[in-house]
């Protein structure tokens, strides 16, 4: 069983599917525990398949371990079972590949990283680690510093809003933030500087940003990147994509491998 082989599958299922934005925020939810500030630990391990406690259960990942794992339940059985990948790598991979699949840059896959082997492996809580979709920079920057990213690669890495939608039944936000929200470009910083953004309240009473006209939003948190220093960098991106590529690249490959030791290159 060849990287290729997995690789063209991961493909077929989100051309299939249409499933590349939730194998994407998989990946980074995994990965994205990480912390080495006032919290420390936390690393991708695929803790989230277990459901009775930890990671699995967070509110943040409502529809991980059900909706994504399910639609790659074929692979992982086909794949994980035989040992030929870990859990934690599959899911990068995944997002990997549906990023390029659906337009976005080539990104590299480093292997090794080791399945947790049960939910006690997980961190306490997504508090601190995960970022909150109705807050500011301030809180984007107590999320992000301490994985060890800077200001630019926040707008780097906020720029994966590009694809996919949020639900309201997971996340209680509604709505995709793109007009084409399964094609990976810069369009998520064009809107946001091109659109006129009103405040709406979700069903599950969340605050949102919404453009009536094309009923796509915006999330506080991704508004905040209108602000300085932030908007320096939402600019540069609006108008140059590979520059955009080049940097979510970089900061994306650096969230996918934090907590992580001895990865290599190959299976």
């Amino acid at each position: 069983m060849s990287l290729e082989e997995i690789k063209a599958d991961i493909k077929a299922l989100v051309t299939e599917k249409s499933c590349g934005p939730i194998l994407i925020r998989l990946s980074w939810h995994d990965a994205g525990v990480y912390s080495a500030g006032k919290l420390s630990g936390g690393c991708p391990n695929a803790a989230m398949r277990f459901t009775d406690g930890g990671e699995g259960t967070f509110g943040a990942n409502a529809g991980l371990p059900t909706v994504a794992l399910d639609l790659l339940k074929p692979i992982t059985d086909k794949y994980v079972a035989s040992g030929a990948i870990s859990h934690a790598d599959l899911w990068a991979l995944a997002a990997n590949v549906a990023i390029e699949a659906m337009g976005g840059p080539s990104i590299p896959t480093r292997f090794g990283r080791k399945d947790a082997t049960s939910s006690a492996e997980s961190v306490e809580s997504q508090v601190g680690r995960l970022p909150d979709g109705d807050k500011g920079t301030d809180h984007l920057r107590e999320i992000f510093h301490p994985k060890g990213f800077s200001d630019t690669e926040i707008v780097a890495l906020s720029g994966a809003h590009t694809v996919g939608k949020c639900h309201a039944d997971r996340s209680g936000f509604d709505g995709k933030w793109t007009e084409d929200h399964l094609t990976f470009n810069n369009s998520y910083f064009t809107e946001m500087l091109a659109k006129e953004y009103a405040d709406e309240t979700t069903a599950k009473g969340c605050p949102q940003k919404a453009h009536k006209a094309t009923g796509t939003i915006m999330l506080i948190s991704d508004l905040a990147l209108l602000e300085a220093p932030y908007r320096e960098t939402v600019e540069l991106y609006a108008k140059d994509q590979e520059a955009f590529f080049k940097d979510f690249t970089a900061a994306w490959v650096k969230l996918q491998e934090n907590g992580c030791e001895g990865l290599r290159d190959t299976l």
